[in-house]
């Protein structure tokens, strides 16, 4: 493939990233430069297109915003800095990663489960007791195609971040707010939270 190839993805990318996240007041923040010319405009795309994608994908960290938008690592970091600068992209702090959000848009509680969600076993978690509020440890393991150990090693962390209870088995804290955030973001975390989302109403049956 030519350069020229790469290139045109790349755009077509970035556009359509931008246009996801057209509904948000903040797009367009990104795209007062001061600068002109083809540089400028490839910069305020691409601070667009990130706008557009954290929009669209709450939580997503540093690598995953950089790999699906086909920027160079320090290009994301310089975009995505300028970003918070202005007030427009938030991020918060999950162990080695820096979760990104749109300024001012999510509470403590939902950052933190949309941090846990992003990752594909606690994500597995929540959806099975969502669906299954009695399931084991062992039931999720096996539902999951996981070790026990790996079930038991996430609760606990779902549990210190304040998502899990497990003074009865496992009970999701604040379960309406997790189907919200599932349902809201559903095609940014695969098709089991799809089919999930078309079952959202009847799985709100219990109290938190």
């Amino acid at each position: 493939m030519t350069n020229r190839g790469v290139d045109e993805e790349k755009r077509a990318t970035l556009r359509r990233f931008a246009a996801l996240g057209a509904a948000t007041p903040f797009v367009g923040l990104g795209s007062a430069e001061s600068d002109e010319g083809e540089a400028a405009e490839s910069g305020s795309d691409a601070r667009d297109a990130i706008v557009g994608y954290v929009a669209s994908t709450p939580g997503a960290h540093f690598s995953k915003v950089r790999d699906d938008l086909r920027l160079g690592t320090g290009e994301t970091q310089y975009h995505l800095q300028r970003l918070v600068d202005d007030g427009v992209v938030e991020f918060s702090r999950d162990g080695d990663y820096k979760r990104f959000f749109p300024a001012g848009r999510f509470t403590a509680f939902e950052q933190t489960a949309l941090g846990y969600l992003r990752r594909d076993t606690p994500r597995g978690m929540l959806v099975a007791l969502l669906r299954n509020p009695d399931a084991t440890g062992s039931a999720l393991a096996a539902e999951l195609d996981v070790s026990r150990a790996t079930v038991s090693n996430y609760a606990r962390k779902l549990d210190e971040a304040g998502l899990l209870s497990r003074e009865d088995g496992y009970a999701i804290v604040r379960p309406e707010t997790v189907i919200t955030l599932l349902v809201r973001y559903a095609d940014s975390f695969g098709p089991a939270t799809v089919s999930l989302a078309d079952d959202a109403a009847s799985l709100i049956r219990y109290d938190p």
